[in-house]
């Protein structure tokens, strides 16, 4: 099979621990390009942290962004977006705020929230210090909403309690034109209805007249399941969740021991790695 576009995931997958892309990565993608092969960040990240990723990579290509609520073609051109109903918005920051679980938003280049959390800001610059993520603090969620023009992708909800989590993830289930999913361990995530990487990967491929077997995807969270349930190859990280090693065709090695340069190498380039 000549697979014809890899659609990778970020976090725990692209990137190692320290946010960065590893220089066998770098080459083993740029040599995949090379030989005519559609590179795809997918990712849960705000749209300007996947940009200034593929810009450190040279990569010009189409982007998949908040889980699949925004996605922009080779030349940055919007060519998808589903943003969050602000109804649902509305109830759902209520609802963590009744709660106590702390939330922020995205649009395509900032994040808004009622509180400002250091660890979420430094969790952006990691790895790109000369990249500086604009945070728009409220009071009421509502004198952000009124603004006509604006979209919100993703909302991201992050608690260490984890049985509080997932008590609040039952209670935003019930809220109407919602998708929900995960990316980390401590961490929920919500987008508009029927929003996911997969369903995103799906309009590119038929955008790009590749069939759906010729496509290899590569994460490790739930927030992955939708691209790699859909695609020809599905491979999983040594560091995925279990949910995803579950169901992946091949696992390939950590993100830190270049799990993607060595899957790349092996189903792309033809050679075995080490």
């Amino acid at each position: 099979m000549k697979y014809k576009l890899i659609a990778i995931d970020m976090d725990g997958t692209l990137l190692n621990s320290g946010n960065n892309v590893s220089t066998r990565t770098k080459e083993a993608i740029l040599k995949a390009k090379e030989k005519g092969v559609h590179i795809v960040l997918a990712t849960g990240r705000i749209l300007k942290s996947a940009v200034h990723y593929s810009k450190q990579l040279d990569l010009k290509n189409p982007i998949v962004a908040s889980n699949g609520g925004i996605m922009i073609d080779e030349n940055s051109n919007v060519i998808f977006k589903n943003p969050i109903d602000k109804e649902s918005i509305k109830e759902i920051v209520k609802l963590a705020d009744d709660e106590e679980v702390y939330c922020h938003l995205y649009d395509e280049s900032k994040f808004y929230s009622s509180q400002k959390v250091q660890d979420v800001l430094d969790f952006y610059s990691e790895g790109s210090k000369n990249m500086k993520i604009d945070l728009q603090l409220f009071n009421n969620i509502d004198d952000i909403l009124s603004a006509e023009d604006l979209n919100i992708y993703k909302l991201i909800f992050i608690d260490d309690d984890l049985e509080k989590l997932q008590n609040f993830r039952s209670k935003i289930s019930t809220v109407d034109n919602i998708n929900i999913s995960s990316s980390w361990s401590n961490n929920i995530e919500a987008m508009g209805l029927n929003v996911s990487k997969g369903q995103a990967i799906k309009k590119l491929a038929e955008r790009l007249d590749i069939d759906l077997d010729e496509i290899v995807a590569i994460g490790d969270s739930e927030n992955d399941l939708s691209m790699l349930d859909i695609a020809g190859l599905s491979i999983g990280m040594e560091n995925a969740s279990d949910s995803v090693k579950d169901k992946v065709d091949y696992i390939t090695d950590t993100n830190n021991n270049d799990g993607v340069a060595k899957a790349i190498e092996k189903f792309i380039l033809g050679r075995e790695s080490f």
